[in-house]
């Protein structure tokens, strides 16, 4: 069953990365290592770091690291606190400087969760204040994501959910709409306590100095470890901290 599992995840590795040098050969990367440790059915901990590149694991210009927790009162929502670390670097080639920004982030969100016709709709809020290279600013996120979970092979659990989403960003500020972000993917649960999500994503950013929109391949591993009296919700977000 193990070496099931890693030829399924190189089969999916090889396929994608032939298919994305073949058509966009700009194609960047997003990267992400997540944690995550279930304390109680209410309460929950995170931790994430992501490394971006501007070209297919070339051209590195973008990290962040970040935590926070979460409080669900009931499974249809869920309420969290994160802060982190976020550092933009110029285009060019890998890690040049002067940076482009400098960012410290504080964000409450807020998760809804529903299930419709067998698919997982998640909303998301989101506020967050950003102590950035040219000052205070504020910053407003609304993402709405939907996940198909079914079983692979003849697995009983559903272990693979197909995944869409799409994110609006605003400000308090003229000219207000300042991003949007769109991705699609694959997540495979390989263990109970580890998973690992292949997708595409398209980033569109209007009058900010970030990615202008880029085309990234993302792949992210999520590990997650529980309390012994704690037991995993089905209404968890599959889209983790982006």
């Amino acid at each position: 069953m193990i070496c099931f599992r890693f030829s399924f995840i190189f089969f999916w590795l090889s396929i994608i990365s032939v298919s994305v040098y073949a058509q966009l050969s700009n194609l960047g990367t997003w990267n992400i290592l997540n944690f995550k440790y279930i304390y109680s059915d209410k309460v929950s901990f995170f931790g994430e770091t992501q490394l971006r590149s501007l070209q297919f694991y070339n051209s590195y210009h973008y990290y962040e690291y970040k935590g926070g927790f979460n409080f669900k009162p009931g499974n249809a929502y869920q309420f969290s606190l994160g802060l982190g670390s976020y550092q933009t670097y110029r285009e060019g080639g890998n890690f040049l400087k002067p940076k482009n920004n400098d960012e410290f982030r504080l964000w409450p969100q807020l998760f809804l969760f529903q299930t419709l016709f067998g698919l997982k709709i998640e909303q998301r809020y989101r506020m967050e204040m950003r102590w950035t290279s040219a000052g205070y600013r504020n910053r407003f996120r609304y993402r709405l994501g939907a996940s198909y979970p079914f079983s692979l092979g003849n697995q009983k659990a559903k272990n693979v959910q197909l995944i869409l989403s799409n994110e609006v960003f605003f400000t308090d500020k003229e000219p207000y709409f300042e991003r949007n972000r769109f991705q699609f993917g694959l997540s495979y649960k390989l263990t109970n306590a580890t998973t690992i999500q292949l997708g595409y994503l398209h980033q569109f950013d209007y009058r900010i100095n970030d990615e202008i929109g880029r085309n990234f391949f993302v792949i992210g591993y999520f590990i997650e470890l529980f309390n012994k009296e704690a037991k995993k919700s089905s209404s968890e977000s599959v889209f983790k901290e982006n």
